[in-house]
């Protein structure tokens, strides 16, 4: 009976344990097992593996303190994640598998309405899960599925939130702005939702670039949240905006408020506060305040992990009292912390380039903007600008090493005999002190080395071994009972040891003597008349070659040949730093100085005129005054020349000048390609005289050269081509130019007229003015006419360029002589077409001749 009843009370637990699972019975016992399942299950697993994996993300973010911060920390990948693609962290992958697992298994959809009033918690679960895993379209879906089918859910304003921080994310602003606009018109909102949604909306108008606008938004988001973390981070923000839209005032306050929150604030936002305050002011006005608060700060031990910042401000404040050393020194120290902050890096470098560059420290510039270069991440236009910079500091560093070689050798040259000597001779005596200092601190190692004899021994490492526990360390008679704290001093070796290396180091070896400690003193004494002698031998040995004036005396140069490349070469060296200085790093005073220089040195006459000019345009900017005097003597001196023109006012600058070589030569270059190859010619010559010293200068050389055999021949264009080349020997354009004269110059000189009987391809040629003409155009279209009626597919016609006065209007592609003299014959006799113009029948391989050699008019005679 007992077992029956048993039986029946297991069947009975069995049913209603089914129709509790059930999620298509809509019982009370149906609806509180899921919602319970759901809630302390499921949905608290998912939602302590999505709080890990959002730790996760906060821990691996850092934020770029040199921009506005985003409201949320959370690293967007470039990478999508594309669908079956595992997510990268994998506690939101779990927190989804959970959200999933609440819904399949827990919903009661039940004649289309929910029954689990857990199941728009599970919804929510996977929209999150989905947002921070970066998958924003699944998330968004997840989202409307609740504002869908859970309007009356209590988690209906924080699911409008998600939704907005999605659409941001997937670049809808303006939708986010009005939706949430909306979302907070309702008073009914608890007060974090009203902070998170106020937040969402300062960020959307930060990505609409309407900073004033966000400003309003996050000052509410600050009342509202009970989160220090947010209020700190908002804080930090809102002095951001105020400082980006120029209201010192107010974001010097905003940040004061990051600061007196203290310990409730991440130190990080603390500390970058105190840095932005010290961009809001000039510091250099009350410079004690400043130096007294940074004392505290450095004070602090908690700050030690942020002294990259702190110390990186200190040198900016030295740095604007213009105390480089000081700069120098806290900038190194800054660089020493190890900062976290590539940006702030890249700064420092660039600051410390910037310190040896006004040095002319120029190698050094240049190795700092180098890495720059390295800690920048992001090739926006300040890493292309200091790539720039960095390019030109190349040329900056060699021509300064030129300057500063020839100009020594060149003073040393000027000197008279006896001063060139005197000054060789003080060489060698610096050379000597560095030397015979080198051999003092070697040989004072050496011996103390020798007398030391072994190593220290370090008494705190080492414990003295007690002589007691050893009766072979015991003198005769001792028996071992001795204690160890009456033991005689030199029973035990090791003290003796340790003694013998103290004596060493302060006495060093010393004879056993009486007056031992003064013993080495006699003996110096004593021995002075030897030492004496062995300096008197000394003195006749032999003196080594870098000891004597003459090795470097017989290394001068002395052919005035030398010098003068050697002045010339120095001359344009300071030439070239003088438009660099001035072009490229708007340093003026320094290329005055170059230019001044210059110009003093006796140069060559054709950098006369550009070094004058330069230097009035250097003046024009720093002083007035000297700028006249150079354009008075410009106009006086030299009047019939374009600089003076320009200076008059004949040439309007604007058309000379305005353009940068770039420009200029792009233009030109296009011209080239359409045969206006005397336009080239011209312009060419203008910006030879008006960019001299431009890093261009070999590309216009050698485009001239080409128009100069276009127009005027191989013989010609060999010339120029080899004066490119010579003066032009380390750039591109000058091996190039060396090129063209090895291979192809000797092909060109060899080409000569053949027997154009044999031929196959023939050419006819009208004679013809410029392009422009209108006789010219009339001749072009009847041939074309003509060969459009006709429909001769194979011909075509061409203006063709000969020399600068002489150009050909040419019929291309006929296959015989006869045809030629023909369709001469029919283009004159035809009503239609009527040309007179005398033409002249020609083979393909005679017509190239004479556009390389330029001798039509011998091909007429042979004819």
């Amino acid at each position: 009976m007992k077992t029956n009843s048993l039986k029946h009370i297991s069947l009975s637990l069995l049913f209603v344990l089914a129709v509790a699972c059930s999620t298509k019975k809509n019982t009370f016992v149906s609806r509180n097992w899921h919602a319970i399942n759901s809630e302390y299950n499921v949905l608290y697993n998912g939602g302590v593996a999505l709080q890990l994996g959002i730790n996760d993300l906060k821990t691996g973010y850092k934020d770029n303190f040199w921009e506005i911060l985003p409201v949320e920390r959370m690293q967007i990948l470039e990478e999508a994640i594309l669908p079956g693609q595992k997510a990268k962290n994998q506690n939101f992958e779990r927190a989804e598998t959970k959200a999933t697992i609440a819904i399949q298994k827990h919903s009661m959809n039940i004649e289309g309405k929910e029954k689990n009033m857990q199941m728009d918690e599970a919804h929510l679960l996977l929209g999150k899960s989905r947002y921070y895993d970066q998958r924003f379209i699944p998330a968004l879906e997840a989202f409307n599925y609740i504002l869908y089918k859970y309007s009356n859910s209590d988690k209906i304003y924080e699911a409008k939130i998600w939704r907005e921080k999605t659409n941001i994310r997937l670049e809808n602003d303006a939708l986010a702005v009005k939706n949430l606009k909306r979302l907070l018109k309702n008073y009914k909102i608890k007060p974090q939702i009203f902070a998170d949604a106020n937040a969402i909306l300062s960020q959307a108008y930060l990505n609409l670039e309407q900073k004033d606008s966000a400003i309003a938004p996050l000052k509410k988001a600050l009342v509202s949240t009970k989160l220090k973390e947010e209020k700190a981070r908002y804080h930090f923000i809102l002095g951001q905006l105020y400082q980006s839209l120029e209201y010192k005032d107010s974001a010097y306050a905003a940040f004061e408020e990051v600061i007196k929150m203290k310990r409730k604030s991440p130190k990080q936002y603390v500390m970058q506060a105190y840095a932005k305050q010290s961009e809001l002011v000039d510091q250099t006005q009350d410079t004690v305040l400043f130096l007294k608060k940074y004392a505290k700060l450095f004070k602090d031990r908690e700050n030690r992990p942020h002294h990259d910042i702190l110390n990186y401000q200190m040198a900016s404040f030295y740095d604007k009292l213009n105390k480089k050393e000081q700069a120098i020194k806290y900038y190194n120290k800054s660089l020493r912390s190890k900062s976290d902050d590539s940006y702030l890096q890249a700064t420092t470098h660039k600051n410390l380039a910037t310190i040896y560059f006004d040095k002319a420290k120029y190698i050094m510039a240049g190795q700092y903007y180098d890495s720059t270069l390295t800690r920048l991440v992001q090739k926006n236009r300040e890493y292309f600008s200091i790539v720039k910079k960095r390019e030109n500091l190349v040329d900056v560093i060699k021509y300064e090493g030129i300057v500063q070689h020839n100009d020594s050798i060149l003073n040393i040259v000027a000197l008279s005999k006896y001063d060139q000597k005197s000054y060789f001779e003080d060489y060698i005596l610096k050379i000597k002190a560095k030397e015979e200092a080198k051999k003092l601190l070697e040989a004072k190692q050496k011996k103390t080395n020798q007398d030391t004899g072994i190593q220290d021994i370090d008494m705190v490492k080492v414990k003295p071994k007690n002589i007691s526990s050893d009766p072979s360390f015991l003198p005769p008679g001792a028996g071992f009972g001795v204690s160890t704290d009456n033991s005689f001093y030199f029973y035990n070796p090791i003290t003796v040891n340790y003694g013998k290396v103290a004596f060493l180091k302060k006495w060093k070896k010393r004879p056993l003597t009486d007056n031992w400690r003064w013993i080495t003193e006699l003996s110096d004494i004593k021995n002075t008349d030897q030492v004496i002698a062995n300096i008197v031998i000394a003195k006749t040995e032999e003196v080594p070659e870098n000891f004597q004036a003459d090795f470097y005396l017989k290394q001068l140069p002395t052919s005035q040949k030398t010098l003068d490349s050697l002045a010339r070469e120095r001359n344009f060296a300071n030439y070239q730093l003088g438009v660099i200085y001035k072009e490229k790093f708007k340093e003026y005073k320094l290329s005055a100085s170059k230019f001044e220089f210059l110009l003093k040195s006796n140069p060559e006459e054709r950098l006369v005129l550009p070094a004058m000019y330069n230097l009035y345009k250097t003046y024009e900017i720093i002083n007035k005054e000297k700028s006249e005097i150079i354009k008075n003597k410009i106009i006086t001196n030299y009047p019939n020349t374009r600089y003076a023109q320009i200076l008059n006012g004949t040439i309007v600058e604007e058309n000379a000048i305005v353009q940068t070589p770039a420009a200029v030569y792009k233009t030109i270059y296009n011209q080239f390609n359409n045969q206006e190859y005397v336009a080239v010619l011209e312009t060419i010559e203008k910006s030879l005289a008006q960019f001299a010293g431009d890093d261009l200068i070999p590309k216009f050389e050698l485009l001239k050269s080409s128009v100069i055999g276009k127009l005027k021949g191989v013989d010609e264009y060999k010339k120029s081509l080899n004066f490119v080349s010579l003066n032009f020997p380390n750039t591109k354009e000058g091996k190039q130019a060396e090129e063209i004269l090895q291979n192809n110059i000797p092909v060109l000189e060899k080409m000569t007229f053949v027997n154009d009987t044999i031929s196959k391809n023939w050419k006819i040629l009208y004679k013809a003015a410029t392009k422009e003409d209108n006789e010219t155009k009339t001749l072009i279209e009847k041939i074309n006419k003509y060969i459009k009626e006709k429909q001769y597919d194979t011909f075509s016609v061409s203006y063709d360029v000969y020399t600068e006065t002489e150009n050909f209007v040419v019929i291309h592609g006929i296959k015989s002589k006869e045809y030629s003299d023909y369709l001469i014959n029919i283009l004159k006799d035809t009503k239609d077409y009527k040309i007179v113009t005398p033409a002249k029948v020609i083979s393909s391989e005679n017509y190239s001749v004479i556009q390389v050699k330029k001798n039509y008019n011998q091909l007429l005679e042979l004819k």
